[in-house]
């Protein structure tokens, strides 16, 4: 498991150990690496606003990323590998990754697939490109026939674990109970293994999708609304009737686009959707909108959780009248965070251009600028909900 973090030992890592695996951590946090070899467990602690129950996760130990000898030959005599490091990360994990590639075909073992856990799209292919400019010709061959490089969704919540939460317990990872791990099926080399939870399907795409444009999106959606509001965690946020209104109806936008493009039963993604909700409303979690909200130039980026969510609905024909209300409050927060930058529509548009792709005169960028207006002119979230509510009767005649 590349990657003793939140996701590493609070999801990927713990349902390896409960798949009967023994598990090896691969992490430069020496204190974590330290306290995994040194007991050989740890603890995950499942949050509910009712309550909490541990888990130990045993059978477990770690080797130092810094050390490319013992990453290499964890790698090279593992049965199944997965990576969960964060985006910006993966670059610097690459080295020791061809190191084990290389020690694991000079010693004739089988075919190796890589779990990709990262927030990233297309993340099999930009691990891929990354590897291969590492590679020879002759090992790019070997590559192409014996490494799965398996593109994951994670769905599990899980907030940044503060001295509370650790409860005396450096190793403890609290998380949200949902636990499913889909995966893209056609990946896999050989045979693809039983791990608990883990969901194979095929065709892949549809599950990326949902992930980033329903549960990213609609998660952003209530991070940037709530900031606006005043509240810091994102169960407070939610609780407020018309941020949950934006938020629902956002995600059911990209519902509705998801299913014309995809095929899916719309009821299935609604009930996703009904299932979010609940779990943004987990107050155990503390996990707060300045978090969850993070990072928004790479959240308003073409293909990400809100520009890529609305264009798609565009290309579906939705007007994408809630979606836009998650966007220009995702703008207003890169503008407040972003030195230089003052608040005004000028500033709006040339942010959506050249973070969004989007032109000035481009009709989705009039619809977040229209919304991003109203914030900066002082108008409450409740006003942005009666606008955008009009936007959708207006979307909504022009069909019938």
């Amino acid at each position: 498991m590349y990657g003793g973090g939140n996701i590493g030992r609070g999801f990927i890592g713990a349902l390896f150990s409960q798949s009967d695996y023994e598990v090896t951590f691969i992490d430069v946090a020496e204190a974590v690496v330290s306290e995994l070899q040194q007991k050989h467990c740890y603890p995950v602690r499942y949050v509910c606003s009712e309550g909490h129950e541990d888990v130990l996760i045993r059978n477990v130990t770690a080797v130092n990323g810094n050390d490319t000898k013992q990453a290499a030959m964890a790698i090279a005599e593992c049965d199944i590998m997965a990576t969960a490091v964060g985006a910006r990360i993966l670059k610097f994990i690459i080295p020791n990754i061809v190191a084990g590639l290389r020690r694991r075909w000079a010693e004739g073992r089988g075919p190796l697939n890589i779990i990709i856990c990262e927030n990233l799209n297309d993340a099999n292919l930009i691990v891929e490109k990354m590897i291969k400019e590492q590679l020879t010709p002759e090992e790019i061959g070997i590559f192409d026939d014996s490494v799965g490089l398996v593109e994951a969704s994670i769905g599990r919540m899980v907030p940044l674990q503060t001295d509370e939460m650790k409860d005396g317990e450096p190793l403890r990872v609290c998380v949200e109970r949902y636990g499913f791990l889909p995966v893209d099926k056609s990946a896999f080399k050989g045979e693809v293994p039983e791990i608990k939870n883990m969901v194979p399907s095929s065709p892949f795409d549809f599950f990326v999708k949902r992930k980033l444009f329903i549960h990213n999106m609609g998660h952003a959606t209530t991070a940037y609304l709530g900031g606006i509001k005043g509240v810091d965690y994102i169960f407070e946020a939610i609780d407020d009737p018309d941020i949950r209104t934006i938020a629902q109806n956002a995600m059911l936008e990209s519902a509705l686009a998801l299913s014309k493009r995809y095929g899916k039963y719309l009821g299935d993604i609604v009930l996703h959707i009904t299932d979010l909700l609940c779990r943004f409303s987990n107050s155990a979690l503390k996990d707060t909108c300045a978090r969850v909200g993070g990072d928004p130039a790479r959240k308003l980026a073409p293909a990400d959780r809100m520009i890529g969510a609305s264009l798609t609905a565009v290309s579906e024909g939705i007007t994408p009248a809630y979606i836009a209300v998650g966007a220009a409050a995702g703008v207003k927060r890169y503008i407040d965070e972003t030195e230089g930058l003052e608040q005004g529509d000028a500033t709006a548009r040339k942010v959506l251009q050249d973070i969004s792709g989007l032109s000035p005169e481009d009709s989705l960028s009039e619809l977040i600028c229209s919304y991003y207006e109203m914030l900066i002119d002082g108008h409450t979230i409740a006003d942005l909900r009666r606008k955008a509510d009009e936007n959708k009767k207006k979307s909504l005649s022009n069909i019938i």
